[in-house]
C-alpha cells in the first residue's frame, strides 16, 4: 500500500514538473518569435495562456475512455478528407480566389468539428472485444455504462445508492426518458405533477455527483411506440445495464439477455434478517383476512402478520415470529401473539416486564409508503383502545 501511494506521489510530481516546463517553452517561443508583430510581453503571454489551454484539454481528455477517443478520432479525419474533397471539388470553378479560400477554410473547420463531435458520441458503440484483445485495458468497462429509467428516477432512491458510491462509471439517460418524465412534470393530476418534479430534482442531484459521468443518449427509435422496449434496444446497443425497479421490464429484459440492476431487490437484500423463533416487538395497526389476525408494519414497510392479535389493534406487542416468507413484492413475516404470557406478566406485576401499551410516539408506516406515519396510526379509531 505503501509503495503504491508513493508511486503516485512521484506520477504526480513528474507531471507537474513536465507541464511547468511546457508553460515555460511556450511562453519563451511567445517572447521570441512576437506572433502578430506584438510586443515581447503579449507574445509570453500569449504563449502561457496557449500553454494553459493545451494542458486544460489534456486534462479533460484522461477522463475520456478510449471508445470515445477513437470514435472522435476517425471522426475528425473523416471529416478532414471530406473536406479536402470538398476544396478540390471547388478549386476547379470560377469562383474567386478569395471567396474560394473563405468557404474551404469553413468547410475544413465545420468538418472537423462536426466529425469529432458525431465520433466522439458513437464511440461507445464500439466494441474493441472484437479486436482479439488488443485493448485489453478496456476489459473492465464493457458494463461499466448504466440506463436509467423513469421508474427509478422518480424513486429516488437511485441517488442515495450512487451518492454511498455503490454506482460508478457512465450514468446514461435516454433522451425519450426525459421526455417522459417531462410529461409526468407537466400533468394536469398534482400527484403525478409531484412525482415528475421529484425525478427532475433526483436528475439534478446526481449530476452533481463528482465520481459520476452522467451522459444524455440522443438515440431514439421511431418505429417502437413503448419506452420500455426503446430502453431495452438502447441497451444492447451500448451494450449497457438498466436500472430500474419495475417488475415488468425487469422479466422482459431478463429473457432478451439484458443485465438489471433492480433497486427493490437491492433493499431487500439489505433488510435485516429474521428467523422463526426469534421475538420481536411490533405495533398491531389494523386486523388481517384472517379470523383472529392482526397485521403490523416494521420500519421499512415488512408485512408482519399476527395470529391471535385481532384484539390487540393500536396496541405494541411482543411476538414470536413462525416463518418468513420471501414474494415478488417484498418479504412477509408471520407471527404469533400469545396472550397467556401477556396476562401472566400482567398478573406478576409492572417489573415482571413489558406489556402491551398504547401506540408509541413513532409508529410503523402503511405498507409501500416506509418512514412515513399513516392516519390511523395517528388517530386510533373511536371505541379500539
Amino acid at each position: 500500500m505503501l509503495s503504491r501511494a508513493s508511486k503516485g506521489v512521484g506520477t504526480f510530481w513528474d507531471t507537474l514538473v513536465i507541464r511547468i516546463i511546457f508553460v515555460v517553452i511556450c511562453g519563451v517561443a511567445g517572447f521570441h518569435f512576437r506572433p502578430f508583430s506584438i510586443t515581447p510581453v503579449e507574445g509570453t503571454v500569449a504563449g502561457v495562456c496557449f500553454a494553459s489551454a493545451i494542458i486544460l484539454v489534456e486534462v479533460r481528455l484522461r477522463k475520456v475512455t478510449l471508445r470515445r477517443l477513437i470514435g472522435a478520432a476517425v471522426g475528425s479525419i473523416l471529416g478532414i478528407l471530406g473536406a479536402y474533397l470538398t476544396s478540390l471539388i471547388m478549386s476547379h470553378t470560377t469562383m474567386p480566389e478569395s471567396t474560394r479560400s473563405f468557404f474551404s477554410l469553413s468547410i475544413f473547420v465545420v468538418s472537423t468539428y462536426v466529425g469529432l463531435m458525431l465520433g466522439a458520441n458513437k464511440g461507445d458503440m464500439l466494441n474493441l472485444q472484437a479486436f482479439g484483445g488488443v485493448f485489453g485495458s478496456e476489459r473492465g468497462s464493457r458494463h461499466i455504462t448504466k440506463l436509467l429509467d423513469t421508474s427509478v428516477i422518480i424513486d429516488g432512491r437511485v441517488a442515495d445508492i450512487a451518492d454511498a458510491l455503490f454506482i460508478d462509471g457512465a450514468l446514461v439517460i435516454p433522451q425519450f426518458v426525459l421526455r417522459e418524465l417531462q410529461l409526468v412534470a407537466d400533468s394536469a393530476d398534482p400527484l403525478k405533477r409531484q412525482r415528475g418534479r421529484r425525478g427532475l430534482e433526483v436528475l439534478q442531484r446526481i449530476q452533481k455527483m463528482q465520481h459520476l459521468d452522467v451522459q444524455i443518449a440522443e438515440d431514439d427509435f421511431p418505429h417502437i411506440p413503448d419506452v420500455d422496449l426503446k430502453l431495452i434496444e438502447l441497451a444492447k446497443r451500448y451494450d449497457a445495464k438498466i436500472v430500474t425497479n419495475d417488475f415488468n421490464l425487469n422479466k422482459v429484459a431478463t429473457l432478451q439477455g439484458i443485465e438489471i440492476m433492480n433497486v427493490n431487490l437491492l433493499a431487500n437484500a439489505l433488510k435485516p434478517v429474521v428467523l422463526p423463533g426469534e421475538t420481536m416487538r411490533v405495533f398491531i395497526l389494523r386486523e388481517g383476512k384472517e379470523y383472529n389476525q392482526g397485521v403490523a408494519y416494521l420500519d421499512d414497510g415488512t408485512m408482519v402478520v399476527v395470529d391471535g392479535a385481532r384484539k390487540m389493534i393500536n396496541k405494541t406487542i411482543d411476538i414470536s415470529v413462525t416463518s418468513v416468507h420471501q414474494t415478488t413484492a417484498g418479504k412477509m413475516i408471520f407471527g404469533r401473539y400469545d396472550d397467556r404470557s401477556e396476562q401472566a406478566r400482567a398478573t406478576a406485576g409492572p417489573g415482571a416486564g413489558p406489556t402491551a401499551v398504547d401506540a408509541p410516539a413513532s409508529r410503523p408506516a402503511e405498507a409501500g409508503t416506509p418512514g412515513e406515519r399513516s392516519p390511523r396510526a395517528l388517530y386510533p379509531e373511536p371505541g379500539r383502545s
